[in-house]
């Protein structure tokens, strides 16, 4: 018995379509191995629906009948198999391909669409390395001699997520809100409040722009021997005080329990969602600037921590959770603290943030990374 893999009277398959050759010159293929050989029916007709036919090659063939071997328990026909038939190759598709672009403006942060950005000051070290997004969304500010004063200095790092818009506009704003806040107050015992203003105030003319996004923030303020540091999000702030590591603020999330409980009062919720505990069950922070659809739950309102600038007061690491998320505070301090304090007789605070950036690379952080090293001792 014998199966067939053509169609009767397809046009393709048909015996009198021009594409096939003479019986003579055919191929027939049968599934023999299914009956005895004593019992083979014969040949089939040429008219038969039930053969496939391959078209003897031309001449000329770029694979020769030495190239190509048939078995004659497989091959009933006559013929030879020459050559594998050439389809012609169909026209080529044209299809256009859509551009995407990113506009940023002119940011004044240097942190742009760029894969790494590095910076150094006067008493300080930023890089900032971009993850798998296609565009960073961290941002920084670093100010020196604040009121002509060497001793007064600000810095921020910025973690935007739903763009880079937030953080943009915190980087630029920020500064600027606080001091005013400060001016305003007088009273030094009024610090922080006076930066919780300037947070909030940051915030609202944020949430003015109508635009979407949010950004989690972490600032240090350096004024009148004092160290301020404040933070909104997951940024951290982690202090280097003779070698051991301080960290001086809190990263607000979802998970800690004074923070879900206050979501919770104020009739949200908090859900494992991917892996994480999240508001609503899509953002993993619980603090920041912007995010106005999630406004009644994410608060502006910072934690701020003062201390005095001692001796043994080395430097300061303020780095987003690209960094932290793989790398613990005493590693942080013990990685950077060589390049910082000249140990191994060279300074090079950027080297430190670097190493810092590529060690939680290594890790498998595929997050935007930023880690801001400021010496401390130059404000003693």
């Amino acid at each position: 018995m014998s199966c067939s893999v053509a169609v009767s009277k397809s046009p393709v398959f048909s015996p009198s379509s021009p594409l096939f050759c003479p019986s003579h010159d055919a191929l027939n293929l049968t599934l023999t191995h299914l009956i005895p050989p004593s019992s083979y029916p014969p040949s089939p007709s040429p008219s038969s629906p039930f053969m496939l036919r391959l078209q003897k090659p031309p001449t000329g063939s770029l694979l020769s009948s030495s190239s190509v071997s048939t078995s004659p328990t497989a091959c009933m026909g006559a013929g030879t198999v020459e050559t594998i038939l050439k389809r012609k190759r169909p026209a080529k598709l044209d299809i256009p391909v859509a551009k995407t672009t990113a506009s940023f403006g002119a940011p004044k942060t240097p942190c742009e669409v760029r894969r790494e950005v590095e910076s150094e000051g006067d008493g300080f070290s930023v890089y900032c390395k971009r993850g798998r997004k296609e565009a960073m969304e961290d941002r920084f500010s670093a100010s020196v001699e604040l009121q002509g004063d060497f001793k007064q200095a600000f810095f921020g790092v910025f973690d935007g997520h739903g763009g880079a818009k937030a953080a943009e506009f915190a980087a630029q704003k920020l500064r600027r809100n606080i001091l005013d806040e400060v001016d305003r107050k007088r009273d030094k015992t009024m610090i922080k409040e006076a930066v919780k203003q300037g947070y909030l105030k940051t915030d609202a003319e944020f949430l003015k722009q109508d635009v979407a996004g949010g950004t989690c923030c972490v600032t240090a303020l350096i004024q009148n021997g004092n160290l301020i540091v404040s933070n909104a999000g997951d940024c951290r702030a982690v202090l280097s005080r003779a070698g051991v590591a301080e960290p001086l603020t809190s990263d607000h999330r979802p998970s800690r329990e004074d923070e879900k409980d206050r979501i919770e009062t104020w009739g949200g919720y908090v859900d494992l969602c991917h892996g994480s505990w999240r508001i609503q069950g899509c953002l993993a922070v619980s603090r920041g600037i912007g995010d106005k659809h999630l406004k009644q739950w994410v608060i502006a309102e910072p934690e701020t921590n003062i201390i005095n600038i001692e001796s043994d007061c080395e430097f300061l690491i303020l780095a987003s959770d690209g960094l932290w998320d793989k790398v613990s505070n005493q590693e942080a301090i013990d990685i950077a603290r060589p390049t910082c304090l000249a140990i191994n007789k060279t300074i090079d605070p950027l080297v430190a943030c670097k190493k810092l950036v590529q060690l939680s690379v290594s890790r498998g952080s595929s997050d935007d990374i930023s880690v801001m090293l400021i010496q401390l001792r130059n404000y003693i």
